[in-house]
């Protein structure tokens, strides 16, 4: 069954952009310096919504353009709070409620020292198990972008997802953005194999660490260049040193980041690439829309959380 709270034509008559990917539940424990082995650390605790497309389509909501879509699956115990908690953002769920596999789980451990640096132990339940039959052209439906979850990539249903998205939106002439996800992961699909997956995109935004293990290089700007050879448009995050941005095998810009006071990292990633495409449908080049998504990844740094505030 699905919960759809999707509509065909984009509320604000222009195109919708659709992200697919996972809807996640996140226990984050904000604790101080290493962790105690076999015995107690002392932490805050919180459980919130994540997920990292669920995350993008929420930041690429906040600034109220276009509107911003959801394909996710979650499992019969979190679905209705997840649909809440994205509608509350802004954001058009279409949830798929699978009926075996519960909600994935991250459990994000937030070292709350000067970096904010977090580990996550990742469970992704039900979100990996987006399938093809989950699809359908009508989707597409008034859409102006498609975004891609990286996560996709990690499972064989989900991968094949991608490939019928991608070819739906190809022969509809619908953009598509990807952001790799994550570099643990990467490492055991293969840099080859994720090369050919994403074959078709038009847009990558990987981290600094995604770009270098795809290439192979140490430089980010290095990495950037090279990975737009096979993509048309590559953005590099690097967080507190902004972002890097290529074409056609050289880079192009480099746009700084947004001074901000860590508290916890969870979904910064997602916010910067919620707050690019949003200013791309807008009609930004793309130094100013990484420039927005720059100031989004600040703001994130400073919440516990990977979502944005709630709109007043």
């Amino acid at each position: 069954m699905t919960t759809d709270g999707l509509g065909t034509t984009p509320a604000d008559g222009g195109g919708a952009l659709l992200v697919v990917g996972d809807v996640i539940t996140d226990v984050v424990a904000r604790h101080r310096g290493p962790l105690a082995a076999g015995t107690d650390t002392a932490a805050a605790i919180r459980t919130v919504p994540g997920g990292a497309g669920a995350n993008v389509a929420c930041w690429a909501a906040r600034g109220g353009g276009a509107e911003v879509r959801l394909l996710g699956r979650v499992g019969t115990d979190a679905a209705a709070w997840h649909e809440r908690e994205l509608a509350e953002c802004g954001v058009r769920p279409r949830l798929v409620v699978d009926p075996e596999a519960p909600t994935g789980t991250v459990i994000c451990l937030v070292d709350t020292g000067e970096a904010a640096e977090r580990t996550f132990l990742t469970d992704s339940g039900a979100s990996l198990r987006l399938e093809p039959d989950d699809w359908s052209d009508a989707l597409l439906d008034g859409v102006a972008w498609l975004h891609l979850s990286g996560y996709l990539l990690f499972s064989e249903p989900s991968r094949a997802l991608v490939a019928v998205a991608l070819e739906s939106a190809r022969a509809r002439g619908v953009p598509v953005s990807l952001d790799p996800a994550s570099a643990g992961f990467l490492r055991e699909l293969g840099v080859n194999r994720c090369l050919s997956l994403i074959e078709g995109v038009d847009v990558l935004l990987p981290s600094r660490d995604e770009a270098c293990l795809l290439t192979g290089l140490p430089d980010a700007a290095d990495a950037a260049a090279k990975l737009s050879r096979h993509v048309p448009l590559v953005v590099v995050k690097q967080g507190a040193e902004g972002a890097v941005i290529a074409r056609s095998g050289s880079v192009y810009a480099q746009v700084p980041a947004v001074a901000a006071t860590p508290r916890d990292t969870t979904g910064a990633g997602d916010a910067f690439t919620g707050g690019f495409l949003a200013a791309l449908l807008a009609g930004a080049a793309p130094e100013a829309a990484a420039a927005d998504g720059c100031r989004a990844g600040a703001l994130a740094v400073e919440r516990v959380g990977g979502r944005p505030p709630m709109p007043d």
